[in-house]
């Protein structure tokens, strides 16, 4: 008689409690490991967005040169009245800039656009676009509709002469200066991450990227810088008069000292105490 044996193998359905904390701790641990990455990842694909608004706006200024007898566009024409700005106007000395500043065709924007965004999209920095959406919640600063830009308008958006005693006094700022009065425009800087420190120990929108000195009224004073290392590792995008976009590490906060000294990210690129990085003169490369 044959007699058959049959065997039963017993297969487990799920994980026992000590398994199922295993995997817990591995999905944990390989997390905290990529997520560094994937943010370092996303702020240099905002890095690389930021320096394609840059070369944007240095393009748009360059047509304008182009169109206008080689002057660049006046940073802020007719100071005094305070409505005007490269990249927008407004009705009133106070308020938010809508369209309609010198620059605004050459960008390619809509007024429509502007007053939806409330800065148009090539001149909002996506690493500043929180803050700008604060601001803009809150009411808040005194260059509303700027973005996250700033123009060296002492020089480039402005035309001076120099006078007795080495300073430099404004001419006109109804145009900006020429092309051509420029030494060296590699290491010129035209547009820059900008923001400005303000009394809460925060930041706000700023048009200008200023220089060092105040260049226009007697002997130079300091200047509270407005460059803006938004960033990772503290880095801000420059762009310079030959179109060319650099990211260049913080070097200093030297400043005045009447806005407080917070460290929001706001400083120079350089440790050299000059204007030769945003005036005619002749510019070495920054260190």
């Amino acid at each position: 008689m044959i007699r058959i044996r049959f065997s039963v193998r017993c297969t487990r359905g799920g994980f026992t409690l000590i398994e199922l904390l295993v995997s817990i701790a591995i999905i944990a641990l390989l997390t905290g490991l990529l997520l560094p990455g994937l943010a370092g990842a996303r702020e240099a694909g905002r890095s690389t967005a930021c320096a394609s608004n840059l070369r944007q706006l240095l393009i748009a200024n360059a047509m304008y040169s182009d169109d206008y007898q080689g002057h660049f566009a006046p940073g802020a024409a007719d100071f005094v009245r305070n409505q005007q700005r490269w990249f927008g106007s407004r009705e009133a000395s106070s308020g938010s800039f809508g369209a309609g500043g010198p620059l605004t065709t050459y960008l390619g924007e809509r007024p429509q656009q502007v007053a939806q965004h409330g800065s148009a999209l090539v001149r909002t920095c996506p690493s500043f676009a929180p803050t700008l959406d604060d601001l803009a919640e809150r009411g808040a600063g005194f260059e509303l509709g700027c973005g996250g830009y700033g123009y060296n308008n002492a020089f480039v958006g402005t035309q001076r002469r120099k006078a007795p005693g080495q300073t430099w006094v404004v001419t006109s700022d109804l145009a900006g200066s020429r092309a051509a009065r420029f030494v060296t425009p590699g290491w010129t800087l035209a547009f820059a991450d900008s923001a400005f420190r303000d009394r809460r120990e925060a930041v706000v929108e700023y048009s200008f990227a200023e220089p060092m000195f105040h260049a226009a009224y007697g002997p130079p004073g300091r200047a509270d810088p407005s460059i803006h290392f938004r960033h990772g590792g503290r880095s801000a995008s420059v762009g310079w008069l030959d179109a060319h976009v650099s990211p260049h590490a913080w070097a200093g906060d030297w400043a005045s000292g009447l806005y407080g000294d917070a460290d929001v990210g706001v400083g120079w690129f350089t440790r050299e105490l000059t204007n030769r990085h945003w005036d005619y003169e002749p510019a070495s490369s920054p260190r």
